[in-house]
């Protein structure tokens, strides 16, 4: 039973991370004074089983919701992956994620400067489970 456990946590890993190129995720937060669904269309970058995202603010709805409720789910695609998301504290993992998404949006290389909004963007994490 484990093994088959194992093997169904790849492939959706591998799945996440065959889905890394798509332009958005859709990201659904609770709503925390309504408790409704709320689902944004946001840039997304995947490192592993790490979904990046950053927010040009840290009062953002979303980002409101899910420093209450932090059980979230993300849609890419036609797929739907559930998480727990995090507000980055860690210096390396912050980052990442600014470079990954950079990389990714702004055709960032290196030795270029960061874009203002990708140095000072709120950078949240969606610990992705399989």
């Amino acid at each position: 039973m484990k093994e088959n456990h194992n093997q169904h946590s790849e492939a959706k890993a591998d799945l996440l991370s065959s889905l890394k190129g798509q332009d958005y995720c859709y990201l659904t937060t609770t709503g925390r004074v309504s408790g409704s669904p709320h689902e944004i269309e946001i840039w997304f970058g995947v490192q592993n089983d790490i979904l990046y995202i950053l927010s040009g603010s840290g009062t953002s709805d979303w980002v409101k919701n899910l420093r209450k409720d932090p059980a979230v789910s993300v849609r890419i695609e036609k797929h739907t992956f559930t998480g727990t998301a995090r507000v980055v504290k860690d210096q390396e993992e912050e980052r990442t994620a600014r470079y990954l998404i950079a990389e990714k949006y702004q055709e960032w290389e290196e030795g270029k400067t960061l874009s203002q909004w990708a140095r000072t963007a709120l950078p949240v994490a969606i610990d992705v489970r399989f």
